[in-house]
């Protein structure tokens, strides 16, 4: 468990906060998916699930679940997905992913409680609530699913595509928690963006939440969309706040149009520049922190008796490529196309194209594309990384007694790269800490960038930008 939190208060310092916004992993993961490779495979994914059975202490199981479908394009979209309104390949996608979960559980002993679940795509309830209860039926078959009240079942959702009742036979399947897509209630930026969403849709969504008694409401926020103004995103996030969702995510656009197909649809002249964007943050941090919500780290924000807060409050919170989670130390195993799991000390994605993910399950194998296996270096650099995502320090002590090296020595080219930023005021090295301060907690990627042995050769080696900015 790391260190528990201490208060460090939000300063925001525009002119650093510019210099420093420059383009770094997210650190979903460490090593990035980059270094991923595709001699890792079938074999490599069955051995290392059966380590972590044999493992004196069995990790509990988290699973993800990637539903790429969605009926509009949203020009501002990074994800994997595939654009359709035939409702019917919802049912052809859904065999496809039963017969995954059937190849995959066998790996993994049924005492193993599965205690997060999560739907993410795409647009989850582009599949009807019928066919959202089949899979959850299917994946009680095979798993074992937890029945703690602490359990963490959620799925995304486009307010637009939800019918009378969705939300109540969602509760009913067994999900807890639900997270709504917003970005921006302005038409005009909604008209640049093509998703036309009303403030109704989405406020008739969070309030039937609250009223079926699902756990936890998020809603996501973008900043930096064309023709954003801050009147604008100050009337969205006040209209939001007034019902109070647990938590917020704030993520920054980056429009990266050689990346992303959907983009090339935005003009970037409608783009605010970088102050503009810069001052789009500045308000959301502001808004969100007068009525009363935490800054977790890099774009989330959670009520202090949120879970998150919690966890965040008693070191347990972690990172993983469902984001922010509170539950330590468990094996994410993932299915359908582009997933990705975290499986004892290795990484594993299946095959981002829907036709190469049908065509090993049609032929009875794990749909797996790439992967990566960590070294002792990488365990203890993405445990570093780690506590910096999680808890804006690193506590020297605790990593030199796990894997008994000598911090300063280890480190010392990271180290090095430190050194500007504690110049300038954005870390602090104290005794058996390394800190982010007030100033350097909006920059925590930056700071873990210094502990990530793989990164200059990704950006040398690149011929497109292969991160965002990191702000």
């Amino acid at each position: 468990m790391s260190t528990p939190r201490t208060s460090v208060p939000l300063t925001f310092d525009a002119e650093l906060l510019q210099r420093y916004d420059r383009p770094g992993p997210r650190y979903t993961s460490y090593p990035t998916a980059p270094q991923f490779t595709e001699a890792f495979g079938e074999a490599e994914l069955f051995r290392q699930a059966r380590q972590t059975n044999a493992e004196p202490t069995r990790r509990s199981l988290s699973l993800y679940f990637h539903i790429p479908y969605c009926s509009t394009p949203c020009f501002y979209c990074g994800c994997n997905r595939i654009i359709t309104r035939d409702r019917n390949k919802a049912a052809v996608y859904l065999e496809k992913l039963q017969r995954e979960i059937a190849l995959v559980a066998p790996l993994f002993d049924r005492h193993r409680e599965v205690v997060q679940l999560h739907l993410g795509g795409g647009t989850p309830n582009f599949l009807r609530t019928d066919q959202l209860a089949q899979l959850i039926a299917t994946v009680r078959n095979h798993f074992n699913l937890s029945c703690s009240p602490a359990r963490d079942f959620s799925i995304e959702l486009d307010p637009r595509f939800l019918e009378p009742g969705d939300l109540e036979r969602l509760a009913q399947i067994g999900f807890n928690r639900v997270s709504f897509g917003v970005q921006d209630f302005a038409p005009e930026v909604q008209s640049a963006v093509n998703r036309i969403q009303s403030i109704e849709q989405t406020l008739s969504a969070i309030v039937a939440s609250r009223s079926n008694h699902l756990r936890s409401v998020n809603v996501d926020l973008i900043y930096g969309l064309p023709r954003q103004t801050l009147a604008g995103f100050r009337d969205t996030i006040d209209t939001l706040t007034l019902l109070r969702p647990d938590r917020f995510a704030v993520y920054g656009y980056a429009h990266m149009p050689r990346l992303f197909k959907a983009q090339r649809q935005i003009d970037a002249a409608d783009l605010p520049d970088a102050q503009a964007k810069l001052g789009l943050l500045q308000l959301a941090i502001e808004r969100l922190g007068a009525a009363g919500y935490r800054y977790i780290g890099m774009d989330h924000f959670a009520l202090p008796e949120d879970d998150l807060s919690r966890a965040q409050d008693i070191g347990s919170l972690q990172r993983n490529f469902m984001g922010y989670t509170t539950h330590a130390d468990c094996d994410l195993v993932g299915f359908g196309m582009s997933s990705i799991s975290h499986i004892g000390s290795s990484f594993s994605q299946n095959a981002r194209e829907l036709h190469g993910w049908e065509a090993a399950i049609d032929g009875g194998h794990l749909p797996v594309w790439r992967g990566f296996e960590l070294s002792l270096d990488d365990r203890v650099r993405a445990d570093v990384i780690q506590q910096l995502m999680c808890h804006g320090k690193i506590d020297i002590g605790a990593v030199e007694r796990r894997y008994r090296i000598d911090f300063l020595s280890y480190f010392t080219d990271s180290l090095r790269q430190l050194h500007p930023l504690v110049s300038d005021g954005l870390v602090t090295v104290v005794g058996n800490i390394i800190a982010a301060t007030s100033r350097g907690r909006l920059l925590l990627r930056v700071i873990a960038m210094c502990f990530d042995r793989y990164l200059q050769a990704n950006l040398a080696t690149a011929d497109r930008p292969r991160f965002s900015k990191v702000l």
